[in-house]
């Protein structure tokens, strides 16, 4: 399990399952961490893409498929034993994972929270191009949450921006939701930083879940929850939705 998801704070008997995606171009050392933060109520995994930490000699996935076929085929036995709970700094390839298991498994997260993430039929569509490196240097610029150091080494730039990449070219492969669809039932929170310079229709997730859905802006940018007072906010809002849910 440790390439595709690292999860170094096992609770076998833990209720309650937490599945973290982390941001593009990025792998799974910093939610790896929340699990150290939650409750023995709570296990926190965090999946890791190919081509990063863990997972850095496997091959770029050819497309969403692949991704989804992947990360499902570990994580399946844990989450038919446990309530699933859904977190992720984006939005594609955990509602891809969601629905997967929904559809094939008949199993639907408890709540799913979502950090600055616009929905499917927002940012990449089936037609839109494959981002380029003239396109990414401004938007690490916009969005910040990069180290400098891995900005001034041209060999670190280079393989991020190569990883940025590969992603908006996997993300382009996502499927459009039919019209009138709602896939979900459950409750979904939408976070997002009050300084962030990005556009996200976050109300556009009322349209995919019958359940609630709530908004919160906490301060900071894009990478508002790289701040730990934000982080530990949270972390305490995630762990009071998921306990009450489980009720």
């Amino acid at each position: 399990m440790g390439k595709v998801v690292a999860c170094p704070y096992k609770r076998p008997d833990a209720v309650y399952s937490l599945i973290c995606f982390p941001w593009a171009g990025s792998g799974a050392s910093h939610f790896a961490q929340w699990g150290s933060l939650f409750s023995s109520a709570t296990e926190v995994s965090s999946v890791c893409l190919p081509e990063r930490e863990s997972h850095e000699e496997e091959p770029f996935a050819k497309d969403m498929t692949d991704v989804v076929n992947e990360i499902t085929s570990v994580l399946l036995k844990k989450l038919q034993e446990k309530n699933i709970c859904i977190f992720c700094f984006g939005s594609h390839v955990s509602f891809a994972v969601a629905l997967h298991l929904k559809e094939k498994y008949g199993l639907e997260p408890i709540h799913l929270f979502l950090s600055a993430a616009p929905t499917l039929n927002v940012s990449f569509r089936l037609d839109s191009p494959v981002l380029h490196q003239s396109d990414l240097c401004p938007l690490l610029e916009i969005t910040g949450g990069t180290p400098s150091e891995v900005l001034q080494n041209e060999d670190s730039k280079k393989h991020l921006l190569n990883v940025l990449r590969e992603d908006s070219r996997v993300l382009r492969t996502c499927f459009e939701m039919a019209d009138g669809n709602i896939p979900f039932s459950c409750d979904i929170t939408c976070f997002n930083g009050s300084e962030d310079q990005q556009a996200h229709d976050l109300e556009a997730w009322h349209d995919l879940t019958s359940g609630d859905t709530s908004f919160y802006k906490l301060p900071g940018d894009h990478f508002y929850l790289l701040e730990p007072s934000n982080e530990i906010l949270l972390i305490k809002h995630i762990t009071r939705h998921i306990e009450n849910a489980g009720l």
